[in-house]
């Protein structure tokens, strides 16, 4: 077990239903536990690298039924729906990753893709335009295309990390990744996370609030800022978050779970 399990992020899983939290009656079968998400990455990453679309769409909506707000996860299930043919479904994904990061080139470009795909020439010229200005418009010592790989690369590096309950070495990989592309908020929420894990819960504050202030819609940031001031000892601003959270998701059973905690006196 790493030293940072009292500060590890319950998921809401089977063996936390099973636990003291949430007793489970004796007549009711245990689940088994779910996945975490940085293995559904790496899981639905493999199959997308070895051309197994559909087993990658399966692992990607599992995953963003739990982080939505990954804008490259949400790119790549986009990418495998297309080259399954499901282009209504590829597009609002590529859009849905557009809305958490508006400067993601290459969702731009694939969106451009599938929009051609589909007979909607003006709107794929306009996606393709606006994919060329980004490419054209990154500032720093690598290309577009290269940095964002480079950038990849650190984050899943760091998902990595992350998974083994390194989450310093996490925390390290996911910087490298925002020197690079700072303008991606769901590699800042891993870092949150990774911050989280380390007992950093002010930094972990801080790191969410900047995704929000670039996307206040970015609902898990905002669950995951509750349970950053809940570390820091701010019940009433967790609440206020958590609350927030439902408004904007009103399915959103993490936050319900966490407000309920504020009931139970059991800190997520």
């Amino acid at each position: 077990m790493s030293e940072n399990d009292s500060h590890h992020d319950p998921k809401l899983d089977a063996s936390d239903a099973a636990g003291e939290r949430f007793p489970v009656p004796p007549d009711r079968p245990e689940s088994p536990p779910e996945p975490s998400p940085t293995l559904q990455v790496a899981r639905g990453e493999s199959a997308f690298d070895r051309e197994d679309y559909e087993s990658a769409v399966e692992v990607f909506s599992d995953l963003l039924s739990q982080e939505p707000g990954f804008a490259d996860i949400r790119n790549k299930a986009g990418i495998s729906l297309a080259m399954l043919g499901r282009s209504g479904e590829a597009l609002e994904q590529l859009d849905a990753a557009l809305r958490i990061n508006p400067r993601y080139a290459e969702a731009h470009l694939n969106r451009a893709i599938v929009l051609n795909e589909m007979g909607r020439l003006e709107e794929a010229r306009e996606a393709f335009l606006r994919a060329s200005e980004l490419d054209r418009g990154w500032l720093g010592d690598f290309p577009a295309d290269l940095g964002n790989r480079l950038a990849m690369a650190h984050a899943r590096l760091g998902d990595l990390y992350l998974e083994a309950e390194r989450p310093a070495r996490a925390a390290q990989e996911y910087g490298h990744a925002l020197d690079l592309r700072p303008t991606f908020l769901d590699i800042r929420s891993r870092l949150a996370e990774a911050l989280l894990q380390m007992g950093e819960a002010g930094k972990a504050g801080m790191e969410l609030t900047k995704i929000l202030e670039a996307n206040g819609d970015f609902v898990s940031a905002r669950v995951r800022l509750g349970v950053a001031l809940q570390r820091m000892g701010d019940e009433d601003g967790a609440r206020r978050q958590w609350e927030w959270a439902l408004r904007q998701d009103p399915s959103n059973s993490r936050a319900r779970a966490y407000l309920a905690s504020l009931e139970t006196g059991m800190a997520p």
